[in-house]
């Protein structure tokens, strides 16, 4: 079989205004951006809003593995096999960042037969929307340490200052640099730092607002740092908020982009799923739903991270009401989570199996919390075998959850069908309502004890020294009642990567917290957390190369 971006340059594209008039929109209603990619226009929020709401499927996986489980290739792929079954379907997913794409993970839009396109450009510049909301952050810095060095005016505690630079690129030495070493004044040098574009604030706020007045509601609430007797300041105080939304005005516009099967799909935002939510934008996924009558949507890592996140922070933000989710297994990565390693995943284990199933049985048991249907779709690999296959189908009908073995990434949207039928089958039925696991009076304490209980498996939370000042200290601000968004590892249950399959009798211990005031959550820190990753040994951008004629190659 091919590679995927062989696969991806041997497509047959149709120019955008073709899938744009697929979805009824007119010349108006878009600006292209070549003749493959477009912008959706914000009018389109007032101009279909009396139109009814398609349904909304949540494409979540299991705990993830260095194996990868192929979520972004389904969510594309299940569109496709709707599409086929002559629906009128939209992917709708997060933008990739280029520090993945040229790190060890490799691209993400997708894979095989199952690609959104174009796909060079989707893994790389896209659209700019990244370098905006890279520009928006440093402009934020950039007035807040003028601010300082034109007489701090605000009284801003140069140790407290909370807000870092962003870059879209994985560079460890940036993590903790000094600042202002040749600046005569006061307040430097000071330690600073970057993180990943992905982890900025900007990001996760251009995801969760409604319309530009919002966006720039929402730039204006940033907290950067404290003042000496610890009130916050905020990007408002520093009459930034303005300049910032200038920057990203054209980036708060959704990416039209189609499949390798030419049906629609919008690409539009990538928050960290860690110390954000991990979910597309607010904006492109409620368009989506006005536009078509499916909308397949992909948050980041496993249910008990992006799904978690995107019922409790997005849905109660948004008042989305999804009508059903779709949990991705592997046999590899259930094998992992049995206890096999990474080079011997290829041996047929009808015991490993059976004990990394576990691992699956614990994510079905937390998406029924939220009272929707689920479908589990089985991502079948070119090399595993049928005897496996067979048992991870039975063991899924022992949690009493449908389920159906789904081959997008070799046979494009015909490899789905049979997940799509049974999706569809499903919701002709009478369905319960969505609800959330908690509601707005909860306390800090309740929300965080109630995730790690019920949706970690935890047996007890310890809240660290710095962990219960910052508790006291965000009551005393009035934030108390935001969301949480729980930064852990995705690769356990627990708030320890080794600790795989489903553990048990573990302690979560949460560290610290932080007000994310302009996104409207609090992240919770539980273990260490990087937001600005490094490369590898052998990172994927030593084989990404350029030929004579401009073609594209090893890029994934």
């Amino acid at each position: 079989m091919k590679s995927s971006i062989e696969i991806s340059q041997n497509a047959t594209l149709k120019n955008i205004c073709e899938i744009a008039s697929t979805l009824g929109l007119d010349e108006n209603d878009y600006e292209s951006y070549g003749k493959y990619k477009a912008k959706l226009s914000l009018s389109l929020l007032n101009k279909t809003s009396q139109k009814e709401n398609g349904k909304l499927i949540v494409v979540t996986a299991m705990s993830p593995t260095s194996s990868g489980e192929g979520k972004t290739t389904q969510t594309i792929g299940l569109s496709m096999a709707l599409h086929k079954l002559g629906k009128k379907s939209i992917a709708c997913l997060r933008e990739p960042s280029l520090g993945p794409t040229f790190g060890i993970k490799g691209g993400a839009a997708g894979g095989g037969y199952s690609q959104v396109l174009p796909m060079e450009d989707i893994n790389l510049h896209f659209t700019g929307d990244i370098h905006a909301i890279s520009s928006a952050n440093n402009l934020l810095s950039a007035i807040l340490d003028n601010h300082i060095y034109r007489g701090n005016e605000l009284d801003i505690d140069p140790n407290k200052i909370t807000w870092k630079r962003a870059i879209d690129m994985n560079d460890r030495i940036l993590r903790s640099i000094t600042i202002g070493e040749n600046i005569k004044s006061d307040f430097y040098p000071l330690n600073g730092g970057f993180e990943i574009t992905a982890a900025s604030e900007i990001m996760a706020i251009l995801c969760v607002s409604k319309n530009l007045h919002d966006l720039k509601k929402k730039l204006g609430k940033i907290i950067v740092g404290f003042t000496e007797d610890d009130q916050p300041v905020t990007a408002h105080d520093l009459k930034a908020a303005g300049a910032m939304a200038v920057i990203l005005k054209d980036a708060i516009k959704p990416n039209l982009v189609q499949t390798i099967e030419n049906t629609p799909s919008i690409i539009h935002g990538g928050p960290f799923a860690n110390v954000a939510h991990g979910c597309p934008s607010l904006i492109g996924i409620n368009l989506a739903m006005k536009l078509a009558d499916f909308v397949t949507i992909e948050p980041g890592f496993g249910s008990d991270l992006g799904a978690e996140k995107f019922f409790n922070i997005l849905c109660t933000m948004g008042n989305l009401k999804p009508n059903m989710t779709v949990l991705v297994i592997t046999c590899k990565a259930i094998k992992q989570h049995g206890g096999v390693s990474k080079k011997n995943l290829n041996i047929k284990n009808l015991e490993a199996v059976k004990k990394g199933f576990v691992n699956v049985e614990k994510h079905v048991e937390n998406l029924k919390l939220f009272g929707i249907p689920l479908v589990i779709a089985i991502n079948k690999f070119g090399n595993d075998h049928l005897e496996e296959l067979n048992l991870v189908k039975n063991l899924c009908m022992k949690t009493g959850v449908s389920s159906s073995i789904s081959d997008v990434f070799s046979k494009g949207g015909d490899g789905g069908l049979e997940l799509a039928k049974n999706i569809l089958e499903i919701l002709n039925q009478p369905q319960p309502s969505f609800r959330s696991l908690y509601d707005d009076s909860s306390t800090i304490k309740e929300k965080i004890n109630l995730i790690s209980n019920k949706i970690y498996g935890a047996k007890n939370v310890f809240y660290t020294e710095k962990a219960e000042e910052s508790i006291q200290m965000i009551k005393d601000l009035s934030y108390d009642r935001l969301p949480i968004c729980i930064a852990k590892t995705p690769f356990s249950f627990s708030d320890d990567k080794n600790l795989i399959g489903r553990p048990k009798d573990f302690t979560i211990t949460i560290k610290n917290l932080k007000i994310s005031a302009g996104a409207g959550f609090i992240v919770v820190y539980a273990g260490n957390i990087m937001t600005m990753p490094g490369l590898s040994k052998n990172p994927a951008a030593e084989i990404i190369d350029i030929d004579d004629k401009g073609k594209t190659i090893g890029l994934f």
